[in-house]
């Protein structure tokens, strides 16, 4: 059995967790920002790179303390090294590049989204590859067939924004506060998600990406005429939402050969309107849903830990000069698609 220190700070949250290679969380520390963006209505990345600063190493004590353990315990340290915001996964990397150093132990640059795609893994153990993962978070939105640690096949992207992005520009446009996934889902459970004739970019098309621009600029249309209250707008939109990730999977699977379930991740997933249609769509295909809990859902360092877990068991480590990334495709070999550059 393996013991690793997972770290993250690719966003707005800073988190430090003990995870075994047998899937204990032994301890887990957060911290968010949630105050110091809201009265930006986004994350500010200065201020979130300071923030991880001051935050890190604080609960990185907290986390060994938690799991009564010592930095010489630990078989290696796993830090978030991309993609994100560069301010704040430098902070992340260095610091595991530090620590790592001061007690000689291997380094694991863990890509965050491979964070999320095996998160799933962490809370099941009968999750086999491959497996159809729909990644939906902030800054992404993509469906890959997980054929293994550190082997990805990107069947779909989105060509704009990311379906959370969407979630967040929808709370700010309707002025339902920061961080806009969570408001606008609780304003939703509160509107008629038939009041507002918004569209479902792509649904139906043969090209088998994602689009939420359009979606976004409908929203912000809908607002400015007046007609429906800001609750009948976001469950009207959060329904678009549902529609088209649907959609766009129900296509994906016909080309996921093997796969032995259909899996969420990232912070989308912590919708239930989205959960719900997810594992009604498995059911009609004869496999199985599988989604994290709701808190590996959201950033948080145990999925890095455990992916570092993954990754260390298969002998994948890396040198203590290894760059942070802002970009860092999890399907480099991937096709470009229209429209979604360094998103793809």
């Amino acid at each position: 059995m393996s013991l690793i220190l997972g770290l993250e700070s690719s966003c707005d949250e800073t988190a430090a967790a003990l995870v075994t290679s047998d899937r204990r969380v032994l301890a887990h520390r957060l911290l968010g920002q949630e105050a110091e963006h809201r009265p930006y209505g986004g994350v500010v990345p200065e201020i979130a790179a300071r923030a991880h600063v001051e935050a890190l190493i604080p609960l990185v004590e907290a986390a060994l303390a938690d799991a009564g353990v010592t930095l010489a315990d630990v078989d290696a340290i796993a830090a978030t090294a991309g993609p994100g915001l560069i301010g704040g996964v430098m902070v992340g990397l260095v610091t595991g590049k530090a620590l790592a150093h001061s007690v000689g132990k291997p380094l694991i640059a863990v890509n965050h989204l491979e964070g999320h795609a095996l998160s799933p893994r962490l809370s099941d153990p009968d999750l086999d590859f491959p497996y159809l993962l729909l990644l939906a978070s902030g800054g992404h939105c993509q469906l890959l067939l997980v054929e293994g640690v550190a082997s990805y096949r990107r069947l779909a992207t989105t060509i704009d924004d990311a379906a959370g992005e969407a979630f967040d520009k929808t709370a700010k446009l309707l002025g339902l506060g920061f961080p806009g996934g969570p408001a606008v889902e609780r304003a939703a459970e509160q509107g008629d998600p038939r009041a507002v004739p918004l569209p479902r970019p792509l649904k139906g098309s043969d090209e088998p990406h994602f689009s939420f621009a359009g979606l976004k600029s409908a929203v912000a249309r809908a607002r400015d005429a007046g007609t429906w209250s800001a609750e009948d707008i976001a469950a009207s939109f959060q329904a678009a939402v549902v529609d088209c990730l649907i959609d766009r999977t129900a296509r994906a699977l016909a080309r996921a050969d093997g796969a032995t379930a259909l899996v969420v991740a990232g912070g989308v997933a912590a919708n239930r309107s989205v959960r719900g249609a997810l594992q009604a769509l498995a059911e009609a295909h004869g496999l199985r849903f599988v989604a994290p809990p709701l808190w590996l859902c959201t950033d948080n360092a145990a999925m890095i830990g455990w992916a570092g877990a993954e990754r260390f068991a298969a002998g994948l480590t890396d040198p203590l000069d290894v760059p942070a990334r802002p970009r860092w495709p999890l399907d480099p070999d991937a096709e470009a698609v229209r429209g979604a550059g360094v998103k793809a």
